[in-house]
């Protein structure tokens, strides 16, 4: 069958990303590979609600951008999701209608339980390249993808009662790097008031994921997002981001969690000693620390006490949100 080509923008409360890909029967073929920029789009939006106008001015840059490369790679559909900031901004209507002005379509601000949903296609759509059926990570898989606003917890079957592919239970929790970084860590570095004081926020949401969430049934973490992949490149003693290093590396909780701990307690200063660390990153890098440690801590915690079985490692993936977009929307325009 033929396929059909087509764009994604996934905008986040920290990040823009943009890809082009051909979709056809035998899955994604990435052409223009994604492109990234961080603009601070959700700055203070957990505190005022609203866009800040610096924060737009940055956003509509990377869009100006976009269009410039959309121009030069024709595509049958584009899609454009907004997730967290644009969920909670009450001046959202002006965002919209300047994308609209730019690309010709209007963001899809879509629910958390849609974003979980394309997340964990895009991070499980390559689980199957390079394995045999017999050496595919242990079913259940669990999706984590802890983005600047949101973090989604999302579970999909067991690969007997329910397709490994497919979701079975999902959750939004309004806790991120950016987020976290405002709402509690202000100080450089944080103190330990602050940082008790995140973890409480934390846990409350992961307390809350839990009881929609039954993820103490993970058979493979797989972890997405900027903060997941910095952290992972950190752990792994990278000198500068290696995409392809990152990218199905399997990363040990007690490193992880170590990682987390050091990078959360240094001072943006010394965060810019790591090539690893985006610079858009230096100043929240430290929040989405956080919320990796605790929920890689309550996962594995709460396998072990529910199940008896010992999950102590994660599989980093740079393929989550954009991927599920780009997938999402080929497949339905084929269909």
């Amino acid at each position: 069958m033929a396929g059909v080509k087509v764009a994604g923008i996934d905008c986040g409360t920290n990040s823009i990303r943009l890809m082009i890909a051909t979709v056809d029967d035998r899955g994604m073929h990435v052409e223009v590979p994604r492109i990234m920029r961080v603009v601070r789009l959700g700055q203070d939006v957990d505190k005022t609600h609203r866009f800040d106008d610096a924060a737009l001015a940055r956003t509509y840059a990377a869009i100006d951008e976009f269009a410039e490369v959309l121009a030069e790679h024709p595509v049958d559909a584009l899609r454009f999701v907004a997730t967290s900031a644009t969920r909670d901004a009450e001046n959202r209507d002006e965002f919209e209608d300047a994308v609209f002005a730019r690309l010709g379509v209007r963001p899809d601000v879509i629910p958390g339980s849609e974003e979980a949903a394309l997340s964990f296609l895009g991070a499980t759509s390559v689980m199957e390249a390079g394995h045999t059926a017999d050496e595919l990570p242990q079913a259940p898989y669990t999706v984590i993808d802890l983005g600047g606003g949101s973090t989604e917890m999302v579970i999909g079957g067991d690969g007997k009662d329910a397709p490994i592919d497919r979701v079975t239970a999902a959750f939004s929790m309004n806790i991120g790097s950016v987020r976290m970084s405002e709402r509690h860590l202000v100080s450089d570095p944080p103190t330990d008031e602050e940082i008790r004081a995140a973890i409480e926020d934390i846990d409350e949401h992961i307390d809350e994921a839990f009881s929609h969430v039954p993820a103490w049934r993970t058979g493979t973490l797989i972890g997405v997002s900027g903060t997941v992949t910095t952290m992972s490149g950190i752990a792994l003693g990278l000198k500068e981001y290696d995409r392809e290093a990152v990218d199905g590396a399997r990363i040990g909780f007690d490193e992880a969690c170590e990682t987390c701990d050091r990078v959360l307690t240094m001072t943006r200063e010394q965060r810019r000693e790591y090539p690893v660390i985006h610079p858009g990153r230096i100043d929240v890098i430290g929040g989405g620390a956080l919320v990796w440690n605790r929920v890689l801590r309550r996962i594995g915690q709460a396998v072990l006490e529910r199940e008896g079985r010992v999950l102590d490692s994660y599989i980093t993936s740079e393929h989550g949100l954009l991927d599920g977009i780009v997938l999402d929307l080929g497949r339905r325009l084929l269909g």
